[in-house]
């Protein structure tokens, strides 16, 4: 049993021989009894205890449904009413008996509408288009009622398909002529469904019933908890990136610290693969293709080399596309290890001040053979850090999606005396709080931690146990992601055989068994951490956190542990500190730039429609580019004064000599070649996209990002916090 986080606690009692006493099994077939035992299982061990009842089969009929049908344009409202009557109170009956033919029936009549479809889209190709109607379309169908009849469907599929058509016309970059790429994408998606045999059916009916209780909750087929080993070893030669299929598209979930698309720059998470190419190539579409065939060909041999066809995240037009090319490299576990910087700038004053700043991409530990610490190596970064006398220090968890909840308890301990960091409570409502026994205190200076919706899991932890404590300034977006559930895997065979031999290919439930709660008392789940001091910054939108996943549980609260606070907000100079940010924050025309593209990202999200008129679409993107290149001629005129940076890794933690990276003046030498660029390979998550149309220099890795305005204004707050607590004001020229 393998579980995530690490907790040491008991998580998962005796929970589940009920599941094979209730129903003979030698009549069934291996996919009937391993329908049984996820019933079993998730009635049984799953956090809420939820029965799998009516309530629990409706709920599974819809997302099965929606798996299948994505956007709700292949069924129709008639259809779903047939599905609800005929088996929206059935389905949990009939897992517990074994019986799947609701998967397999309703899939036929899916298959079936997908064929009278890609006929009709057949036909709608060849009509000709003028694109000089004022009609719209919805970007993302995936809240939007079923068609309520096939004549509604047809009206529905001419104006995607008009816009599909429309988009491949605008894109700088085109594969082919957009009636044939159209055609042949949904050629490819019908011969997909044709592929899809009974056992991948299964899975995605069991995945559909798991995905009831909760969106982490999920029934891994054999071959999904193999790809699920090679991303847990962390050696797996790709990109390092994990991703997700929505509305037809592959898009990036997360990216692994250290992978190739992480360390480019140029990706970014909610970016959607629109076609991918080998080498020099050309580009498949890979639109409405099955995620393990985009994945096949994202994957290969290590120093090839990958060409994506992305639509940014935040663009605004979905034939607005850039190319990205990557080296596939082996994803190590050194790529994911905490690093810190010195960095010297000056003060309010005028004073240079000595400044810390460690970036954790992940809690790892001891796995697959590796000792490895988190707590361990920030422990060396931190001991080289105080040696060069810092001020004060930064705790980077923007990129940190979790891992380790030891770790987390432990690092979190570096930083206050012995106390209580976590509260864990399973679905017997016993909650347990895990304690850092360790009176030792590896850093008492001041601290901000900063966060995004990109933080997450054990990342949370860490950041609400110091702002409970009132030990640090918590800066970033509005709050983390928001994820407060503890998962373990259970190999379905282990259940399955009434010998007690185990199979595989049976397959695996990740199961959600327990919740995170602050010391404080109140959960992590779904509200996360929330900022002391809020940034601007394009990933602070709801739609990327927990609270925009289906079937999120619930946020709650505990009673409060028993722990001495460090100091209270008076005593970190929160008002102060607030005031002074937002000052800088109103006056900086970075962030001006970044609540400019929010205001625009979030009016896109919220009128979820396109125009179908080519006028109006390319007058949209030309504004669109003329801004950035305005934008790009404002930075080139701006004098901006850097800091001096020297990067310190576990490699170089005890050489006497520092590495720098950058002065006063480097920025400026790079800005008259025009190409900022190339002293910025780690791309700041919200610098503007004109950044991600050059190339980037990426055979130094160790430099820091030329636009980031967060990180800029962090060392700002971090330099008043030093400043208000009568810190250390001056430092030397160099470490």
């Amino acid at each position: 049993m393998k579980n995530f986080l690490r907790s040491s606690t008991a998580l998962v009692p005796v929970l589940l021989v009920v599941a094979f006493a209730a129903e003979p099994v030698f009549a069934k077939t291996d996919n009937e009894q391993i329908a049984i035992s996820v019933g079993r299982l998730l009635e049984e061990g799953h956090y809420t205890h939820h029965p799998l009842n009516d309530e629990m089969s409706k709920k599974w009929l819809t997302g099965y449904l929606e798996m299948l049908d994505f956007s709700h344009l292949f069924f129709t409202q008639k259809d779903v009413d047939a599905f609800t009557a005929k088996y929206a109170t059935a389905l949990d009956d009939d897992v517990l008996l074994g019986n799947l033919k609701p998967a397999h029936e309703i899939f036929a009549v899916f298959q079936k509408r997908v064929e009278d479809r890609v006929a009709k889209i057949k036909e709608l190709v060849k009509q000709p288009m003028d694109f000089k109607t004022n009609d719209t379309v919805l970007l993302s169908r995936q809240k939007a009622p079923w068609p309520k009849d096939e004549a509604e469907a047809d009206e529905l599929w001419r104006k995607r398909i008009e816009n599909e058509l429309l988009q491949e016309k605008l894109s700088e970059h085109p594969i082919e002529p957009g009636p044939k790429l159209v055609e042949r994408r949904y050629d490819r998606m019908l011969r997909t469904i044709h592929e899809e045999d009974s056992d991948e059916q299964v899975k995605l009916f069991l995945d559909a019933l798991a995905q009831s209780y909760d969106p982490h909750s999920e029934y891994l087929s054999q071959s999904d908890l193999k790809n699920f080993s090679i991303n847990m070893g962390l050696s797996l030669v790709g990109i390092g990136a994990l991703l997700k299929s929505e509305d037809g598209y592959a898009k990036i979930e997360s990216l692994i610290a250290g992978g190739p698309a992480q360390t480019s720059g140029k990706i970014k998470v909610g970016d959607r693969i629109t076609a991918v190419a080998q080498g020099s190539k050309e580009f498949n579409d890979v639109r409405d293709l099955r995620l393990d065939k985009v994945v096949e060909q994202i994957r290969g041999k290590k120093g090839t080399k990958v060409r994506l066809l992305i639509i940014p995240a935040n663009a605004t037009d979905p034939s607005q596309r850039k190319t990205v090319e990557l080296v596939r490299d082996e994803i190590k576990l050194k790529d994911q290890e905490a690093r810190a910087d010195i960095i010297i700038k000056k003060d309010r004053n005028g004073d240079p001040v000595k400044l810390g700043w460690i970036t954790l991409p992940s809690f790892y530990a001891d796995m697959e053979g590796h000792s490895k610490s988190t707590t361990r190596d920030v422990l060396a970064l931190l001991k080289r850090l105080k040696k060069e006398k810092i001020a004060g220090l930064v705790i980077d968890l923007r990129k940190d999606g979790g891992g380790s909840l030891e770790e987390a308890i432990s690092l979190t301990g570096l930083f206050f005396k012995s106390g209580p960091v976590v509260q864990t409570k399973g679905s017997n409502d016993r909650v347990v709080i895990s304690t850092d026994p360790d009176p030792g205190i590896a850093y008492d200076g001041p601290l901000v931690v900063l966060t995004s919706r990109q933080s997450a899991s054990a990342s949370e932890i860490f950041a609400a146990a110091l702002q409970d404590y009132g030990r640090a300034v918590i800066v970033g977006d509005t709050s983390t992601f928001g994820k407060g559930t503890v998962q373990t895997i259970l190999e379905i065979g282990r259940f399955t055989s009434l010998l007690g031999s185990h199979s595989s290919e049976d397959g695996a439930l990740k199961l959600t068994i327990q919740k995170f709660y602050r010391v404080a008392g109140g959960s992590t789940q779904l509200h996360g951490v929330t900022s002391d001091i809020v940034l601007p910054t394009l990933t602070d939108l709801p739609e990327y956190g927990e609270s925009a996943l289906k079937n999120a549980l619930p946020y709650d609260t505990v009673p409060a542990a028993k722990y001495t606070k460090w100091s209270d907000s008076h005593q970190l100079f929160l008002d102060e500190l607030k005031a002074r940010s937002a000052a800088r924050v109103a006056a900086d025309p970075e962030f001006h730039y970044v609540m400019e593209d929010m205001e625009r990202l979030r009016k896109k999200i919220d009128d979820n429609r396109i125009t179908l008129n080519e006028e109006v679409r390319k007058k949209e993107l030309s504004d669109e580019k003329a801004r950035k290149e305005e934008r790009s001629k404002e930075r080139l005129a701006r004098s901006t004064e850097e800091p001096s940076i020297y990067r310190l890794t576990l490699e170089t933690v005890d050489n006497p000599k520092l590495q720098l990276i950058m002065y006063p003046g480097k920025l400026a030498e790079a800005k008259k070649t025009g190409d900022v660029t190339k002293v910025a390979p780690e791309a700041a998550p919200d610098a503007d996209d004109a950044a991600d149309d050059s190339d980037l220099d990426t055979s130094d890795d160790t430099k820091p990002a030329a636009i980031d305005p967060e990180r800029d204004e962090t060392l700002n707050i971090l330099t008043d916090l030093v400043q208000l607590t009568q810190g250390p004001k001056t430092a030397s020229a160099r470490p």
